[in-house]
């Protein structure tokens, strides 16, 4: 494996994210992952590569080892973050289809609500996993998932809550999305659901943690 791409693919999984992070301790005054992108682009690696041989691999193992219960949630936001700064310099070559995506994924945060750790880590796995991803951000409606839709047929969607009370909103939520769009997939997640409330509201999926939403959206393309 190249040098460059082998060293970022260390990055994100580690949570090193530019050479001031003092995080982690081991690769403290290395280049992160903003320097070594865009380095690797400067280098002549493609970015599909630079997805595929370095993100998409750093991802995967930080889900697995979460999965795990080797790393928890701060390591978890600490790869995150390491691969947000690395898809920034990308984001220009998903814009003009250089790199070709495996989908389009919706993900917001429940109507009622404004928690968006969870949301915000699903977000960054699936992106890291290879997807375009459109985070309507916390506290969506229905409208804005129908829009979203409207906008990119053919898109997963992802609903987040944290809260119980905001529950019977993801049921109202998925209800609305079905009645206009019986082909959407829907995901749901978070602390106060699970599989028996997914199947009484009618949603597709549900997922504990960001890897089970990446493994089952990557077997609907595969």
């Amino acid at each position: 494996m190249n040098e460059v791409i082998e060293k970022l693919l260390e990055a994100v999984e580690f949570g090193k994210v530019d050479q001031k992070s003092p995080y982690p301790p081991q690769l403290k005054g290395y280049d992160g992952a903003l320097e070594l992108t865009l380095k690797a682009l400067e280098t002549g690696i493609g970015p599909q590569q630079i997805l595929e041989n370095a993100l998409v691999p750093a991802m995967d193992r930080v889900g697995k080892k979460f999965s795990e219960n080797k790393i928890f949630v701060p390591q978890m936001l600490m790869s995150a973050r390491a691969m947000g700064a690395a898809m920034v310099q990308l984001k220009p070559f998903f814009t003009s289809g250089e790199i070709k995506t495996k989908g389009t994924f919706i993900i917001g945060t429940v109507k009622g609500d404004l928690h968006d750790i969870g949301k915000n880590l699903v977000a960054m796995m699936i992106e890291g996993a290879g997807w375009s991803v459109i985070d309507l951000g916390v506290d969506v409606p229905s409208s804005r998932y129908l829009d979203a839709l409207k906008e990119n047929p053919g898109a997963v969607v992802g609903l987040s809550a944290l809260l119980t009370t905001t529950m019977l909103n993801m049921n109202e939520i998925v209800s609305d999305i079905k009645k206009k769009v019986p082909e959407a997939k829907v995901i749901i997640g978070g602390a106060p659901v699970n599989n028996e409330f997914c199947k009484k509201i009618g949603a597709d999926f549900y997922a504990p943690g960001p890897e089970g939403v990446v493994t089952y959206i990557n077997k609907l393309v595969s």
